[in-house]
């Protein structure tokens, strides 16, 4: 048996004695990393101001440049993101003459969607505007089947709701499937993933099965309940899926959006969500380092081969991809469609709930280092992965999460505390007079990237309602200054927390965003 059927979550569910301890570490590698990167910055500013002073000034330059090179990617991809947009993805579909040896299709119209919409307690509301805007989609609807999966632990709240939908919605697709994931299965974490996991194995085995539907023909979009489709998203998926050189080999990635309550949200809150928009756009530029993450679509036929989603793990999305790259040892990819899908900011029901919704939030999302011991644990079982993909893609898994949790504590932290903790004899030296300046100097350069993220964050604000005054839009711009501040707050302490609950085995469960539109 290998590895990978045994869908491992965590150190405990291996029973070989070597294999649980190396996975273990692997845990607790991450945090105890940017744990000992913060001490040790502590100590050495005040036992060898010198060298942080000079670490300080090269990691702002580090930064600044990496600001730049992320700015380059953000204005290619939203560039990008809006030609797309405007293409008609029909007609490039009706011109296409298809010849992949991996698909054994004569039309697109061969193609199918499985669109999976797992929902906890969302409103009626909310589901209305998602189906409805999979209604109005160009794709032809016969073509289309959605899977509509409520959790059975919040029957009460949605049995109401799950009869309306049935009863709208029936007619509208060329199948429609509502089913409740059960509570308490063995072997699950409840959330996400493994309602994701039930609702294919059901859709599987009463849709496409009794159909015959060859499974490479069918293209599955994992979305939330609130994922709103923009028009042309099917019709540009099947392009890019049609034309990829294997697509059952490839997952694909949409741009997520979070919008669709935008002017409701808090501006700390808004801010925040476009600040994740624009990290998924400029990683639209790093095909070869890109993850899937939040709504993203696969082959049908590459989720039966890999034994669907693992239903005991928290970042699910990521998850699938990882088990995909093992499964094919290392050859799969993840290709960006350049096109957006938009879903709810985080919105509470008041201004404190808010604040710690989006904190649990970043700390679920952060949660995903949970991914560095299956990924490493898979580089070291997997020889006939090249070794030079393992290092890009170990190197920029543990950056990411390592710059996530610790980078803006640095950045404010570095800056003043050797001329706090060093000795007297440091105050004197030129350069404990230049750091603050030179630091500062350097960020201020650096902000040139908030003002061009401030700047396309209208561009893709939806319109303005009527009873929203000049004034707040103002506020909304100037809460921009504040980013640095809420990297701390809102991405760099939950990081740190998600990574420390890995370090000390205070696992997460799978904690569901509240959606509250109040319009």
């Amino acid at each position: 048996m290998s590895w990978l059927d045994l869908k491992i979550g965590r150190a405990s569910d291996l029973k070989n004695p070597k294999d649980r301890f190396l996975w273990r570490t692997l845990e607790i590698f991450p945090g105890f990393f940017s744990w000992l990167t913060l001490i040790l910055a502590i100590i050495f500013s005040w036992k060898a101001p010198f060298w942080v002073a000079v670490f300080m000034i090269t990691f702002t330059l580090y930064w600044l440049v990496r600001t730049l090179y992320f700015a380059f990617h953000l204005r290619a991809g939203f560039q990008k993101m809006r030609e797309n947009e405007k293409t008609d993805w029909l007609k490039k579909l009706e011109d296409l003459k298809i010849k992949n040896p991996h698909l054994k299709i004569n039309s697109w119209r061969d193609i199918y969607h499985l669109v999976v919409l797992p929902v906890y307690k969302e409103s009626l509301k909310i589901l209305r505007d998602t189906l409805s805007s999979i209604e109005n989609s160009d794709f032809p609807k016969e073509n289309i089947m959605v899977v509509i999966s409520f959790e059975e632990r919040a029957k009460k709240e949605t049995q109401e709701t799950a009869k309306i939908i049935e009863k709208e919605y029936k007619n509208k697709f060329f199948k429609i499937l509502i089913t409740w994931h059960p509570a308490n299965l063995p072997g699950e974490i409840p959330g996400h993933g493994s309602n994701d996991t039930w609702a294919t194995k059901r859709a599987k085995e009463t849709l496409i099965d009794p159909l015959k539907i060859p499974y490479q023909n069918i293209i599955v979009s994992f979305f939330d309940a609130d994922t709103v489709v923009f028009p042309k998203y099917f019709s540009c998926l099947t392009y890019y899926y049609l034309t990829s050189q294997n697509p059952t080999r490839s997952s694909f990635q949409p741009i997520p959006l979070y919008i669709n309550n935008i002017w409701e949200a808090p501006v700390f809150s808004r801010v925040l969500s476009f600040s994740s928009t624009f990290w998924h756009t400029m990683n639209q530029e790093r095909p070869e380092k890109l993850i899937t993450f939040s709504s993203h679509a696969m082959s049908f036929k590459a989720l039966v081969e890999v034994g669907f989603k693992q239903p005991n793990v928290v970042s699910d999305d990521s998850r699938i991809f990882w088990q995909c790259f093992f499964r094919y040892n290392g050859n799969y990819s993840v290709i960006p469609i350049h096109y957006p899908l938009s879903m709810d900011a985080n919105c509470g029901k008041t201004f404190w709930k808010t604040m710690v919704n989006v904190y649990k939030q970043q700390k679920r999302w952060a949660y995903g280092v949970g991914e560095i011991p299956y990924a490493f644990f898979g580089f070291l079982k997997d020889k006939k992965i090249p070794l030079k993909k393992k290092i890009t893609l170990g190197l920029e898994l543990l950056e990411g999460h390592w710059t996530w949790a610790v980078a803006p504590i640095l950045i404010f932290i570095l800056g003043w505390l050797p001329l706090i903790l060093g000795e007297s004899e440091f105050s004197q030296t030129l350069i404990s007079y230049n750091l603050p300046r030179v630091t500062s100097y350097i960020l201020t350069i650096a902000m040139l990237g908030l003002i061009f993220s401030c700047y396309l964050s209208i561009l893709l604000l939806p319109p303005r309602p009527p009873d929203y005054g000049k004034f707040k839009y103002i506020i909304y711009i100037f809460g921009w200054l504040l980013f640095p501040i809420m990297m701390i707050a809102f991405s760099a302490l939950p990081a740190l927390d998600a990574q420390t609950r890995w370090m000390l085995g205070k696992y997460m469960g799978f904690w569901p965003t509240e959606k509250v539109r109040k319009s």
